[in-house]
C-alpha cells in the first residue's frame, strides 16, 4: 500500500474521529440499557463460535470449551495452538515458556502476541529472558472456559505486544460435577488433579489443585517438577457478576537444550542428548485477580484489577566453549517481580436517530518492579561473575476510547484510538546504564463491516499498534560484555496493520473465513536477556493469508482446516540480505472431533508448519516439521472415562526449532563454527488417563 494511500485512510479516520467527538455528547444522555435493540442470538455448536455476526474481524474468533476438553495438549502451554495459524514449540525444559509462532513471526516467547486470563496479562515485559515472555505452565486446561482471540492492530482495548494478537482465556467459575484425574505416560510422566465447585455464600466456590512429574525423553532427565493451585469466588453471570481469584504455582527442572547439528552427526551424542547436563531453572508465579461487570443506566461497566508476584531462575548454555573455553559460557537469568494493574470500561449504548451506537471509554494501568533483575556467569549453576545488575520500575498507563455504529442492517462501523504513556526507571550496577525515560504514543483503529449478504459478511480494517522494549534497552548506553557503547532502544516500537477478509455460512454446516493481511513494523529492536545488551535490527514488513474452515457434518463429527501463508523482509535494504531469520511462512492443521458417539469420543490432530529462513541471506533453511495426535476415549460409565493420548503419532523426526550461529565444542577453532542448533520433536508418547466426575 502506497503513502498515498495511507494518508488517504488515515484522512478517513481524521474524519471519522470528528463524528465520534461530535456523538459523545448524546453518548453522555444516555438511553436505558434495556431501550437498545438486541442483536439475535448465535447458537454454537461447533468448535469454534465464528458464525456470521460474532465478530469485527474476518480473523476474530472464539474457541469453545469442548474442543479444549477433547484435543490432547503435551504441555499447558499448547492451549493456545487452538488460535488459528499460530504454533507453539519448545527449544528447552518444560518449566519454561514455549516459543510462538503467528503471521510471519518467530515470536520468541511473546513478543506482539499479547495473552490474558480474565484479564490479567501474562506477558511479562522487562523479563530476565525475553521482552513479552508468556509462561502458561500455571494453566489448569480443565478450567479454560473459553478463548477469544483476535489478530491485528484493529482494537482499540488492546495495546502493548498485541500487534500479531491476541488471546484472552476465560476461567470457569463452576464445574457442573467434580473432577478427579490421573495420567500416566512414557518417560516417567504422571499427573494428579483434582477439582470441584460448591455453592458458598450467595456465589461459588472453586478449587483445584494440580501437580506433575515429566522426565522427557532426553538422556539427561529432565526431573520436571510442578504443582499449580486454584481457588476462586465467583458471584452472578459473567457480564453481570464478578470472580475473585488466587493461583500458585511452583516448579524446578533440568533443561535439553538446543544442540549442534554436527554434534549429533559426528556421533559426540545422539538426538536426545545435551552438551551441558546442568541447563535448567525454577519458577514460581503467584497471583490475585479481581474480574468482573456489571450492568447500569449507561449501559455496561467492567474492571478487573491483578497483583502478581513471580521469581524465575533460568540457566543456558548455547554457545558452550565459545566465550570461556575454560569454565564454558552457562549464564543465568535472574529476577524477583512484582507486577500490579487494574483496567476499568464504561460502555454507552445509545440510539443516534434511528440507528443503534455503542461508545466505549476505558483506561489500563500496570506497575512492574523488579528487584532485581540480574544475568550472571555461571558454571554447573554457580555464579562466577556479574554481567549486570538492575533495579527496575516500568509504569503505564493508557487510555481508549471506541464507537460502534450500525448504520443500516448491512453496513456498521467501529472506530477509535488509544494513547499510551510509559515511564521506565532503571538503577543498574553500571551507572552509565541508569536513568529515567519517559515516552507515549497514539494509535487510531478503524474498522469496516459489511453485510450480511447471503450468509456471508465482508471486513476492511485499519490500525496502528505498539510494543515496548525493555527497559534495560531505553536507558542502556554501554555493553555489559565489553564496555563499548551501544545505541539507547526506541521505548516504543509503532507498528501498522491492515486487512481485509470476509466470513462465510452460505454452505449449511460450514463456517468459513479468508482473510488477506500486512504488518509493517518501525524497528524490531529488541534486548538480549542472553547477551545483557540491546540487538539492533532494521523496519520490516510482514503480508499473508489465512484461510479457516470449521464444518459441522454431525452433531457427532467436527471438522476443523486452517491454512495460513505469510511472506517477511526487511524493507530496509542490506547486503546482508533481507530475510527475516525464524519467521514462518507456511502453517497448516486439520482436526476432527468425534464427540460422544456413543461410549466413543476422540480427537486426530495434524499440525504443519513449514522451512524458515535462518539467516538474512536466505541460505541456510530450517526444515518442515509435521506432527500428528490422537485421543481415543471410552466412558466407561456416566461418571468415569478412561482416554489414550498418543503424541507425535508417526514417530517423525522433526525439529521443534532451529536456529543457526556460532558455537564452540572442545577442540574446535577459537572462532567457533556457524552451524544450525535444533531441539528435536519428542517421539512417539502416550498417555493414559483415568478422570471421574463427583
Amino acid at each position: 500500500m502506497s503513502d498515498h494511500e495511507h494518508a488517504t485512510i488515515e484522512r478517513g479516520l481524521a474524519t471519522h474521529a470528528v463524528l465520534v467527538v461530535a456523538l459523545i455528547g448524546a453518548a453522555m444522555c444516555p438511553a436505558r440499557a434495556d431501550d437498545v435493540q438486541a442483536l439475535p442470538t448465535v447458537e454454537v455448536t461447533g468448535n469454534y463460535n465464528n458464525g456470521v455476526g460474532t465478530s469485527d474481524a474476518a480473523s476474530q474468533g472464539s474457541v469453545n470449551a469442548k474442543l479444549i476438553e477433547n484435543r490432547p495438549t503435551l504441555r499447558p502451554g499448547e492451549i493456545l495452538e487452538f488460535v488459528p495459524g499460530l504454533i507453539v514449540s519448545q527449544h528447552s525444559g518444560d518449566g519454561k515458556a514455549n516459543q510462538y509462532y503467528l503471521r510471519g513471526f518467530n515470536l520468541d516467547h511473546g513478543t506482539d502476541f499479547a495473552t490474558f486470563v480474565d484479564g490479567m496479562p501474562i506477558n511479562m515485559r522487562t523479563h530476565a529472558h525475553g521482552q513479552g515472555y508468556t509462561d502458561l505452565n500455571f494453566l489448569i486446561p480443565e478450567l479454560v472456559s473459553r478463548i477469544d482471540y483476535r489478530k491485528g492492530t484493529y482494537y482499540a482495548d488492546e495495546g502493548d505486544f498485541a500487534s500479531a494478537g491476541a488471546a484472552h482465556l476465560s476461567l470457569v467459575n463452576a464445574l457442573d460435577r467434580g473432577i478427579a484425574s490421573v495420567t500416566g505416560g512414557e518417560h516417567g510422566y504422571v499427573r494428579g488433579l483434582i477439582s470441584n465447585s460448591n455453592a458458598f455464600g450467595s456465589g461459588t466456590l472453586l478449587y483445584a489443585v494440580d501437580a506433575g512429574y515429566n522426565n522427557g525423553p532426553w538422556n539427561n532427565p529432565e526431573h520436571s517438577r510442578r504443582t499449580s493451585g486454584v481457588l476462586r469466588y465467583s458471584q452472578g453471570q459473567p457480564g453481570n457478576g464478578f470472580s475473585i481469584t488466587a493461583m500458585g504455582y511452583d516448579a524446578k527442572w533440568t533443561s535439553t537444550d538446543q544442540i549442534p547439528l554436527r554434534a549429533v552427526d559426528s556421533g559426540l551424542i545422539d538426538r536426545f542428548g545435551s552438551i551441558d547436563p546442568t541447563d535448567g531453572g525454577k519458577t514460581s508465579r503467584y497471583s490475585l485477580s479481581l474480574d468482573g461487570g456489571k450492568s447500569n443506566d449507561f449501559g455496561l461497566f467492567k474492571a478487573n484489577a491483578y497483583a502478581v508476584a513471580s521469581r524465575l531462575n533460568l540457566y543456558n548454555d548455547f554457545t558452550y566453549a565459545l566465550d570461556d573455553p575454560i569454565n564454558g559460557d552457562q549464564f543465568e537469568q535472574s529476577e524477583t517481580r512484582k507486577m500490579y494493574g487494574f483496567a476499568i470500561s464504561q460502555s454507552f449504548f445509545n440510539r443516534l436517530g434511528a440507528v443503534d451506537m455503542e461508545n466505549t471509554i476505558g483506561l489500563q494501568t500496570r506497575y512492574d518492579k523488579l528487584d532485581p533483575i540480574a544475568l550472571y556467569h555461571d558454571v554447573t549453576r554457580q555464579r562466577l561473575d556479574t554481567t549486570r545488575v538492575d533495579r527496575v520500575k516500568e509504569a503505564s498507563a493508557g487510555l481508549y476510547f471506541e464507537n460502534k455504529i450500525k448504520w443500516t442492517d448491512w453496513f456498521r462501523s467501529i472506530a477509535g484510538g488509544r494513547y499510551d504513556a510509559y515511564h521506565f526507571d532503571v538503577a543498574s550496577n553500571l551507572d552509565a546504564n541508569s536513568g529515567k525515560v519517559s515516552d507515549h504514543i497514539t494509535s487510531p483503529k478503524l474498522s469496516l463491516i459489511f453485510g450480511p449478504w447471503a450468509r456471508t459478511e465482508f471486513f476492511a480494517n485499519y490500525g496502528q499498534g505498539f510494543h515496548s522494549n525493555d527497559a534495560r534497552g531505553v536507558t542502556s548506553t554501554v555493553s555489559p560484555a565489553d564496555g563499548s557503547s551501544i545505541e539507547r532502544a526506541v521505548p516504543l516500537v509503532k507498528t501498522r496493520g491492515e486487512e481485509v477478509g470476509a466470513r462465510t455460512e452460505i454452505v449449511p454446516g460450514l463456517q468459513s473465513s479468508l482473510a488477506l493481511w500486512r504488518l509493517a513494523l518501525a524497528s524490531e529492536l529488541v534486548f538480549s536477556g542472553d547477551a545483557g545488551d540491546t540487538q539492533i535490527s532494521r523496519a520490516s514488513r510482514r503480508q499473508g493469508i489465512e484461510f479457516n474452515n470449521h464444518y459441522i457434518a454431525t452433531p457427532w463429527l467436527l471438522f476443523d482446516l486452517d491454512l495460513a501463508l505469510s511472506r517477511s523482509h526487511y524493507t530496509q535494504d542490506d547486503p546482508i540480505g533481507n530475510y527475516i531469520p525464524g519467521s514462518i511462512e507456511k502453517v497448516a492443521s486439520f482436526g476432527v472431533s468425534v464427540i460422544d458417539r456413543g461410549p466413543w469420543f476422540g480427537h486426530f490432530q495434524l499440525r504443519y508448519f513449514g522451512p524458515r529462513p535462518l539467516i538474512e541471506d536466505n541460505t541456510v533453511r530450517s526444515q518442515s516439521t509435521t506432527l500428528a495426535s490422537v485421543r481415543v476415549g471410552y466412558n466407561l460409565s456416566k461418571n468415569l472415562k478412561i482416554s489414550l493420548d498418543v503424541f507425535n503419532l508417526f514417530d517423525r523426526k522433526a525439529s521443534d526449532i532451529d536456529y543457526y550461529y556460532t558455537s564452540r565444542l572442545p577442540g574446535e577453532p577459537a572462532a567457533g563454527v556457524n552451524d544450525i542448533h535444533f531441539h528435536p520433536v519428542e517421539p512417539r508418547t502416550a498417555r493414559v488417563s483415568l478422570v471421574a466426575r463427583f
